[in-house]
């Protein structure tokens, strides 16, 4: 049963709000030789994690339909998201665990922190091809391109908004792309099981898909430390 008092993110469109360098290789427990492999980050959205990996003269490749706008046209659409987000964050703070971030000051400080490091390199990124303006299911991407395909707080976080269909057709639109995929997290931005996790890992496994759910070193989420690990036989 609801509770009555519960207070539940609303979030009606997906949002643009980027990690830092650092969140991502928790949630997606990189270690040093996979941040070295050739690595596509898909809704990467307006994160550090490129520009960090590019000043470690490393290959990276960001994907988000939100490239298609200039850097202040991101500007503005950062702080709206912001001023909701922060809100919603403050409002649902039982659902998260205040020990590496230790408040939503906190949190505020490290997400505008990652996201201004975005916005500084964005239009020279984007000259040098390093963030590309596409959207799952389709990829502009040949086959195996990638050795790497990270994905996160897209798949599953949003599973208000995305249907089964479309769960399916974008990892398998990932697995094409690249030879392992990581996906985090597996639970949506309320913190629930998402229900897609279980079908969409069953119709994998009957394709030939390895399929692992394994736990990671970032915990934000109170349910949210795992990640899912895709990989072909």
């Amino acid at each position: 049963m609801r509770e009555v008092n519960r207070i539940d993110f609303n979030c009606k469109n997906i949002v643009p709000w980027g990690r830092s360098f650092d969140e991502y290789v928790d949630m997606f427990n990189l270690s040093e030789a996979d941040l070295a492999r050739d690595i596509v980050g898909v809704g990467d959205g307006p994160a550090s994690f490129n520009i960090r990996m590019h000043q470690r003269s490393t290959s990276i490749v960001s994907v988000d339909p939100i490239y298609r706008y200039s850097e202040v046209e991101l500007r503005e659409r950062i702080q709206e998201t912001y001023d909701d987000i922060i809100a919603q964050a403050r409002q649902n703070q039982d659902k998260f665990v205040w020990t590496k971030i230790s408040s939503v000051d906190k949190l505020a400080e490290i997400r505008m922190q990652a996201m201004d490091e975005f916005c500084q390199d964005f239009e020279k990124g984007k000259q040098q091809g390093r963030y590309v303006d596409a959207a799952l299911p389709h990829l502009p991407f040949p086959d195996r391109y990638f050795d790497l395909v990270l994905s996160a707080h897209l798949l599953f976080s949003y599973s208000a908004n995305c249907d089964l269909a479309f769960h399916l057709d974008a990892v398998r639109e990932l697995l094409r792309i690249g030879t392992e995929v990581r996906i985090f997290p597996i639970v949506d931005v309320n913190s629930n099981p998402s229900p897609f996790l279980s079908p969409v890992i069953d119709e994998l496994e009957k394709e030939g898909v390895t399929c692992s759910i394994e736990r990671v070193p970032y915990h934000f989420q109170k349910t949210g430390n795992e990640m899912l690990r895709l990989k072909l036989c």
